[in-house]
Parts: C-alpha cells; sequence; structure tokens
C-alpha cells in the first residue's frame, strides 16, 4: 500500500507538535511513529537512516524526516516530511515572537520551561539508550570515550565524525576482503 503524501505529513506534524527539546528528543517519537506504528522501516534501516541524518549537516530531526520521507515516497516525501516537521515549530516560535513581550516576564511561564527540562533531559538520554542496545561493548566505549573527548577535553565532534566514518569504511573494506578469500 502506497503511504500518501498528507500521512507523511500528519506524522512528522504530529511528532513535531508534541516535542520539546530539539531534534534528539523527537528520536524516540520518530522511532515509536515510523517502526513500530507506520512499520515504514526496519530498526536496522531507521539507525542507518538515523546515523546518516546525525552526519549531514543540519537538525537531526529535520534530516531523519527528509530521508524517511524520501525513502518511503521519495522527493515529495522527504518535502511532505520536512514541513510536517518544522512546520509546529515554526508556527509556535510564530505565535510566541508575536505575544513575547507580553509574557516574558510571567512567572507561570518561566516555571513552566523550569519544570519542563528534566523532561527534556530524559527524552535526549532515551534515543540514546536506543540506539546503543545490541552495540558491542568495545562500540559502547568508544562512545563513552567520544563524549568524554568532546564534554571533558573540548575536541570537535567534527573531528570525531571524521574519525568515525573513517574507521568504518576502513572496517568495513577490511572484512569484504576478508570474505572474498
Amino acid at each position: 500500500m502506497i503511504t500518501s503524501l498528507f500521512t507523511l505529513f500528519r506524522s512528522f506534524f504530529k511528532i513535531g507538535l508534541f516535542t520539546f527539546g530539539g531534534g534528539y528528543a523527537m528520536i524516540p517519537l520518530i522511532e515509536a511513529e515510523i517502526i513500530d506504528r507506520r512499520k515504514w522501516l526496519a530498526r536496522d534501516e531507521f539507525l542507518e537512516l538515523l546515523t546518516l541524518a546525525q552526519s549531514a549537516p543540519g537538525p537531526i530531526a529535520l534530516n531523519t524526516a527528509v530521508f524517511i520521507g524520501y525513502k518511503v515516497r521519495g522527493i515529495r516525501g522527504a518535502v511532505a516530511s520536512a514541513l510536517g516537521a518544522v512546520m509546529p515549530s515554526f508556527l509556535i516560535i510564530l505565535v510566541i515572537a508575536i505575544f513575547f513581550a507580553e509574557v516574558r516576564h510571567n512567572v507561570v511561564v518561566d516555571a513552566a520551561f523550569k519544570g519542563m527540562r528534566p523532561a527534556v533531559v530524559a527524552l535526549i538520554v532515551v534515543p540514546t539508550l536506543s540506539l546503543a542496545r545490541g552495540m558491542h561493548p568495545a562500540l559502547i566505549g568508544v562512545v563513552i570515550l567520544s563524549a568524554l573527548a568532546v564534554w571533558w577535553f573540548g575536541f570537535s565532534p567534527i573531528y570525531l565524525l571524521i574519525a568515525g566514518a573513517a574507521a568504518g569504511i576502513l572496517w568495513t573494506t577490511r572484512i569484504r576482503k576478508e570474505v572474498r578469500r
């Protein structure tokens, strides 16, 4: 059955509408919608697209929406998914911009944002743990060392991504050569 462009738009609109905390907070919702509910992708395929989305320039949630939309319905699917993912944020920011001066110092608004912080942290931690599921222990060590290198020593994530991509290419090339023998 062919997925309609409106269904793609609606799925990502819903995800964008109910997610606070940025792209990483959207990943568990995208995963639940795309893999579990809609069955548009297999889990392995989703993880590959997520890796690609992380490596590409731009926000991970938008990149993920574009890649999934493209996989499901081509260029039009990519556009529908991208519009669905960004439209809620755009509309919310537009409304906030219009009324910001009036609510800027509102105690209730400030308290609401402070109350959302722990939930946002949890929404970022959950996909990280989900991505680590099934990973070889040595790779989990690389993840921890990479995080420490960025956080503690101030390494640029760009260099770590380049090094990781190079290592993955070399590793895959080596395995393919061994298989051919």
